[in-house]
């Protein structure tokens, strides 16, 4: 069972996403959850990278909360 993350949560990935340039540790804030079927992992979308205008979809594995 995967964390789910409340919309305007501070979160950081745990994984590299070279294919938009982000890197493990990237910051971002989430905008979106979209809820799956039991079994499966949720998804995300993500704003609020050092590269403006970015907005990523990202599975809950692949984020986790940051301190405020």
């Amino acid at each position: 069972m995967s964390n789910t993350y409340p919309l305007f949560l501070n979160v950081a990935l745990t994984e590299d996403i070279p294919e938009k340039g982000l890197k493990r540790g990237d910051i971002a804030t989430v905008v979106e959850h979209y809820v799956q079927p039991e079994g499966q992992e949720d998804g995300y979308s993500l704003e609020g990278f050092r590269s403006s205008g970015i907005t990523i979809e990202v599975s809950a594995s692949q984020i986790t909360s940051v301190s405020q």
